[in-house]
């Protein structure tokens, strides 16, 4: 399991009956979470001390409860791979992504803490390519990119980013996350667009890039009312990507929180679509954050990846 074991001011608290105990930063917020389907006794006391919790309505969505809780607040984050030697300030510095948070529309708050993981591998991916080769201009291309966290990883790894969301709010909060980063501007370039359509374009210009990084929802509607849909669409949104894959490619990363979708699946796209024009390897698995109350791990989507070296 791919596990985001590294957070100091994210955890899972604890989990019972559907949701899920968590502490961001300095705030306990009560989430549901449909992986949830036990009812353990509830002994962790900050079941008691919550700032605000989300009730979810059978009919459909929900709404927050607040009881003591700001209207946005940050939380931080240091990839381990980029904190190399002491613990001064500027190796604090050039590790630490800061996130800016605030609840919104269906349980969110800006930030799903249990990709940590992948954003350490690919800063790992990016660092080791530039340590064997440091004048290499490493492009990443992040699809469905949300509020930024893999494009904030990438580029403080050192790789140039191209951050593409369909939402203009998603994008500019990204960009926010970035600039309390201390990420610099010429680092990152930020697109409201159309994902399919975007990679489309690129292809007929010509434009490569080193790596991949996408997070496709499950089920979604283009700017034309086209349907997305991951099981009938991710196979071809692939072999599309693949187009746009430089020879030199480092890697390929795909995010999955769709229940029907396994690792394996994740596994045998990338295998069948990638290796043979590129070599490599491929390999996924399910991710996860630890339950500091019991020792155990909630599941939290699937990733899979491919990486050439």
């Amino acid at each position: 399991m791919f596990l985001a074991s590294n957070w100091k001011e994210y955890e899972v608290i604890d989990t019972s009956a559907g949701e899920k105990l968590e502490r961001w930063g300095d705030y306990v917020l009560l989430r549901p979470d449909p992986q949830v389907i036990w009812d353990n006794p509830k002994t962790a006391s900050a079941w008691d001390h919550l700032n605000a919790h989300y009730h979810r309505s059978a009919k459909g969505g929900g709404e927050w409860e607040f009881f003591d809780l700001p209207e946005q607040w940050q939380i931080h984050y240091d990839i381990a791979s980029l904190a190399s030697g002491e613990a001064s300030a500027d190796h604090i510095s050039a590790a630490r992504l800061t996130f800016n948070l605030k609840p919104f529309s269906f349980k969110h708050t800006g930030l799903f803490p249990e990709q940590a993981v992948n954003w350490e591998w690919c800063a790992e991916m990016i660092r080791n390519a530039l340590v064997k080769d440091p004048s290499r201009q490493i492009r990443v291309l992040n699809l469905f990119a949300y509020t930024g966290g893999a494009t904030c990883a990438c580029a403080k790894a050192g790789a140039h980013v191209t951050h593409v969301d369909a939402s203009k709010g998603m994008v500019q909060w990204a960009k926010e996350n970035a600039a309390a980063s201390g990420i610099e501007e010429t680092s990152t370039r930020w697109l409201v667009d159309d994902c399919r359509k975007f990679v489309e374009r690129e292809i007929r210009r010509g434009n490569t890039y080193d790596a991949i990084i996408m997070d496709p929802p499950s089920y979604g509607r283009g700017p034309k009312g086209e349907i997305w849909k991951m099981e009938d669409n991710i196979y071809e949104f692939i072999r599309l990507c693949s187009q746009v894959l430089s020879k030199d490619a480092l890697f390929f990363l795909i995010n999955s929180y769709t229940t029907g979708l396994q690792p394996a699946v994740l596994t045998y796209m990338l295998s069948s679509v990638l290796v043979p024009d590129f070599g490599g390897t491929a390999f996924s698995d399910e991710v996860g954050l630890p339950v500091s109350e019991n020792g155990l791990i909630l599941p939290a989507g699937a990733s899979g990846r491919w990486w050439k070296a």
